[in-house]
């Protein structure tokens, strides 16, 4: 059992990592899109255009958050 558990925890560290709001967006994106092209639409251009979004988000707050704590240092 503690295998599937090991196999379990890789695969949510892999996937969700350090920022689970990107895991989220990207899930929902990819339910979004899958949905669309059931419909029929061509939507495709979706999918890079919302990774590249999520990407651009997740570094602004990071850079956002490390700028906070640049004033801390050692000591």
């Amino acid at each position: 059992m503690k295998y599937v558990v090991a196999f379990g925890r890789f695969w949510w560290d892999f996937v969700v990592g350090d920022d689970w709001t990107v895991a989220a967006g990207v899930a929902l994106t990819l339910g979004f899109v899958g949905t669309l092209a059931h419909e029929g639409v061509n939507a495709w251009w979706l999918l890079p255009l919302a990774i590249a979004l999520l990407t651009a988000i997740s570094v602004w707050r990071q850079a956002s958050s490390s700028s906070d704590d640049a004033g801390a240092g050692p000591g």
